[in-house]
């Protein structure tokens, strides 16, 4: 039985299991996504999250505790580096598991496993539904409302570009009157 047994061993032993994660973390690091079996990609979220975690505080600590897991002094960079700076407000969930089709070979379960923050289709999205603001930075969908209430605020941009033009004539009169 295996009561309270956490981790999928995915038969090997664990000196092959932990070279095994450990390159397939610094893969995911270095190409931001990467296919394999279901049941590996289970064990690898749970293997790289909390390396992920551990590199948004950049400390020589840190970097020498996710060192001993990766053993790639190349995607130790990557991840504190670049990755670090795109999951800093971020609270977790650092990686996607997306299925696809069975293997061809044996039939086993295929997944797609990706950083969560560099999937260019879904950032793309976001981007168009921020764009819905006029270069102004109101919302086209507010525009008689955003008059209506810009009204003051349109006076007051008056007045203070009227005491800028006022300002220069000023400083040339006293010149003027020094010489």
């Amino acid at each position: 039985m295996r009561h309270g047994k956490k981790h999928n061993h995915l038969g090997r032993t664990k000196s092959h299991r932990k070279a095994m994660l450990a390159n397939m973390a610094s893969s995911l690091i270095k190409h931001k996504r990467i296919s394999t079996t279901l049941a590996k990609a289970k064990a690898l979220r749970m293997y790289v999250e909390p390396l992920i975690t551990k590199s948004k505080n950049d400390t020589t600590h840190s970097r020498r505790t996710v060192f001993s897991y990766l053993q790639d002094k190349d995607s130790v960079t990557e991840l504190f580096r670049d990755v670090a700076a795109k999951v800093a407000n971020r609270p977790g969930g650092y990686t996607r598991i997306i299925k696809l089709n069975n293997r061809l070979g044996d039939n086993a379960e295929m997944a797609l496993i990706e950083l969560v923050d560099y999937n260019e289709v879904y950032g793309k999205e976001a981007a168009a539904e921020e764009k819905k603001t006029t270069r102004r930075g109101r919302s086209k969908s507010t525009t008689k409302k955003a008059d209506a209430t810009d009204a003051p605020a349109k006076a007051e941009a008056e007045v203070e570009t009227e005491a800028v033009v006022e300002a220069p004539a000023a400083e040339e009169t006293k010149e003027d009157k020094g010489e």
